[in-house]
Parts: structure tokens; C-alpha cells; sequence
């Protein structure tokens, strides 16, 4: 790849990308020779003699010996159908660059005049909309000189964090024949993909915490995943839940040293990931703070069909909004099996948040009657409720309430918990 230079010079740049090669492709896709000749349902005719096939597979062997292009359609292994030839094939443009990828090219300065240039000093940088990074310079240690036809080769190497347009800025300033100095800068411009999207959805249940991850690939090739890690914040720790209920912590060495790369689709493949979030109830309060819902980073390493690797970072992912109450009710037990129109019990925990004594207090279900309307229903006892499931499946616990006896005032409800509702 060249970029565009102004005015005469006797220096010019040349820059390679130094990727993973691609396959050859032989386009004149290969064929059995039978398939032309006697078609695909040869071999269904029961009539066929097993003599008459040797015949004419000895008729070929002779035919084949008198022509030799013969064999340019003969199918001598079944690999020759993928049209493969056997070699490689260097990247010729710069091709598509993505995010989590490392940017490697081997760049060439040439000297195309008939004079000899000195005292070169070389410059490659990396500018994007953020930020200019330089990536070699010899301004310290100028190459004494470069002769006609000759020229001065090296690699630059740079991660690519940002998406967007980057600009590859090659400088060079030199002495020509003539004893002037002149400068000289090259531009070479990509653009910086995005290759996956990652889609994240937290669920409470009970005392556990469910984020599912889904993964989709934006590339045109496949992507290999060596690792999709999730590295929670404390105080929780997390739980990669498998499809084959085979359950692992997420930091298990062992699972990530054995455990085959997850394959993703090109061109919009999806996979989905599912974790399980706990949390100690002896330090449940550091979560209590106003904002602290943050739940950790997802890790995601991969790989496309020949090895080139790439690596990116999730930003924090957020669980439910935990707001600061001055009394919080929370379901501290739920049973095991809920069944459908039975009574199951809930134990509840009140927790002062305030310097004062508040109370006395008392929890009540708000249920709409049959005009619409709300009604409270008194609970007896603040530790204890008493709940009936009307319908089964995934159902929620709400609408319960705390209420100040003495100052009158009605504090925020019971969030939303899910429950199942067995039928029976």
C-alpha cells in the first residue's frame, strides 16, 4: 500500500500488513471424471456388473496415460473437492482491521532516484480522533544513507483500542545529491471495525443474580473463542453455567487450559453465555449505597480461522438500580417449591438505614378489589407473610408495603421478585 506524497522526491514508503495469510483457492473446481461420463445414478442400477466397472476403470488408467490433462479434473483425494491447492497467499491490501486486534505492517523506505541521499531520519506515528502515538523513530540515530535502488525496511506494531478512522503518518527527512534538506510525509488511512457486539440482560431471582451475555460476530470470518470471561466486582463471585450442566467457577484455571474454543458464526453468528451472581449476606451492605450496582467485566479473547488473535474488554455492567431507602424490606427466604393455590410462607427483613427509632411499623399487601381500587391487607407480624400463587409459571412477588403507625407516612415497597409456580 502506498499514500499519496506532493512535489518530486528521490525517497518514497511502501507499507505491508503482516497478517495471517489466507488460502489459495484453485478456482477450476476438480470433479470425478465418472460423474461426467456416466452420471450420479450409476451406481443405482442394481443391473451393474461389478466386471463391466472394472472395464472401465481400466479403460481409464490406459486414457489417462495418454493425456495428461486428464488428470487436472481427477479427484485423487475427497480433499480436492474444497479446491485448495495447498498454498499461501499474503495479505495485498490492508483488508479489514478490527477493534481488539493488533495492527502489525512492515513498512520499506525506497530510494528510487539515481543519487545517493544522507542523514535520513525516519518517523512512523499512529493518529486517530483521540490521540497521536508514535511508533518509530530514528530522529536519535539517522540512517547514515540510503543508496540508489536501495532501501531501509523495519516493522511498527500498535493495538488497536479505538474504532474509527486511523491514519498511518510515515515521515521521512533526508539530504538529497544536491545538499537540500527536504521532508517528506506519507499517509495511509483504515478504518477500525467493530467485530462483535455483546448484549448483556440481568435477572434477580431469589438470592442469586442471573447474567446472560449474547455474543454476535460482525466479521466475515469465524471466530474462535479461546476465553469470554466474566470478572466480577466484590464482593460477588460469579458461575458459568453451561448448556451440558456442567456448572465451574469462571476463574477455573483448569476449565480454561482443557476447554475446546467456542465457535461463532461469521457474518452475524450468535452465542449466548449465562453466569450466575452471588452475593455473601455478611457483606451485603457495601451494595446498599447509593450507585454501587456495578456488577464486573466480561473478558473476551478469540481467534479467526488461521490463528490471528484479538482481545477486547466490556465496560462495567450494571445490575438492578439499588437507590438508598431509609427502610429497606428484603425477602430474605422463599421456599424450595411453590404449588399452585397452596400456602407458602416468606420471611422478610426490615433494616433501618436512618440515625433515628422509627416505628412501630407494619407491612401490608396492597391487592386491587373488583372497582379497580386499592385495599391494604394487614399482615400479623413483620418477619413472616403468607402467600397464595393463583396462577403457575414464572410469577412476581409485589405490592408489598411498610407503614409508619405513628408518623403516618408509607415507605417505598418490596421490589419485584420472581418466583416459579408449580402446578402441582
Amino acid at each position: 500500500m502506498s499514500g499519496g506524497q506532493g512535489g518530486s522526491h528521490s525517497l518514497a514508503f511502501r507499507v505491508m500488513r503482516l497478517c495471517r495469510p489466507s488460502f489459495q483457492i484453485d478456482h477450476p473446481l476438480r470433479c470425478d471424471p465418472f460423474d461426467l461420463m456416466l452420471g450420479e445414478d450409476f451406481f443405482d442400477d442394481d443391473l451393474q456388473s461389478p466386471t463391466a466397472l472394472s472395464s472401465l476403470l481400466a479403460e481409464d488408467d490406459q486414457s489417462k496415460e495418454k493425456e495428461t490433462y486428464w488428470r487436472r479434473f481427477e479427484l485423487e483425494n475427497p480433499l480436492d473437492a474444497m479446491g485448495l491447492s495447498g498454498l499461501l497467499v499474503l495479505p495485498q491490501t490492508f483488508g479489514a482491521i478490527y477493534l481488539g486486534e493488533t495492527f502489525c505492517s512492515y513498512v520499506s523506505v525506497g530510494n528510487h532516484s539515481n543519487y545517493e541521499v544522507r542523514d535520513v531520519v525516519i518517523k512512523a506515528e499512529m493518529q486517530t480522533e483521540r490521540q497521536r502515538l508514535v511508533l518509530s523513530d530514528t530522529s536519535k540515530s539517522p540512517v547514515e544513507s540510503i543508496r540508489a535502488g536501495g532501501r531501509y525496511d523495519f516493522i511498527i506494531e500498535h493495538d488497536i483500542k479505538e474504532l474509527g478512522a486511523h491514519t498511518l503518518v510515515c515521515m521521512a527527512v533526508y539530504t538529497d545529491a544536491d545538499g537540500e534538506r527536504k521532508h517528506l510525509p506519507q499517509f495511509f488511512k483504515f478504518v477500525v471495525a467493530n467485530p462483535l457486539s455483546v448484549r448483556t440482560k440481568v435477572r434477580s431471582v431469589k438470592e442469586s443474580t442471573f447474567l446472560e451475555a449474547c455474543i454476535e460476530n460482525h466479521t466475515k470470518s469465524h471466530l474462535y473463542m479461546d476465553q469470554v470471561q466474566f470478572e466480577p466486582v466484590q464482593p460477588w463471585t460469579a458461575t458459568a453455567l453451561s448448556d451440558d450442566g456442567d456448572n465451574s467457577e469462571v476463574d477455573s484455571k483448569i476449565r480454561d487450559i482443557f476447554k475446546a474454543p467456542d465457535l461463532i458464526r461469521a457474518n452475524g453468528g450468535i452465542r449466548n453465555y449465562l453466569y450466575q451472581l452471588r452475593q455473601p449476606s455478611v457483606d451485603s451492605r457495601l451494595l446498599e449505597v447509593e450507585g454501587s450496582n456495578s456488577l464486573g467485566k466480561i473478558q473476551l479473547t478469540w481467534r479467526t480461522n488461521l490463528g490471528e488473535p484479538g482481545r477486547l474488554q466490556t465496560l462495567q455492567i450494571l445490575g438492578n438500580s439499588i437507590p438508598h431507602k431509609e427502610v429497606d424490606l428484603q425477602i430474605v427466604q422463599l421456599p424450595p417449591h411453590i404449588i399452585l393455590e397452596r400456602p407458602f410462607l416468606v420471611q422478610a427483613r426490615l433494616r433501618n438505614h436512618t440515625e433515628k427509632r422509627i416505628g412501630p411499623l407494619e407491612i401490608s399487601l396492597s391487592q386491587e378489589d373488583e372497582h379497580g381500587g386499592k385495599r391494604a391487607i394487614v399482615v400479623h407480624g413483620l418477619w413472616t407473610l403468607s402467600l397464595i400463587a393463583t396462577s403457575f409459571g414464572v410469577q412476581k412477588i409485589s405490592g408489598i408495603v411498610v407503614y409508619d403507625l405513628r408518623e403516618k407516612r408509607l415507605y417505598d415497597s418490596l421490589a419485584s421478585v420472581e418466583v416459579f409456580v408449580n402446578p402441582e
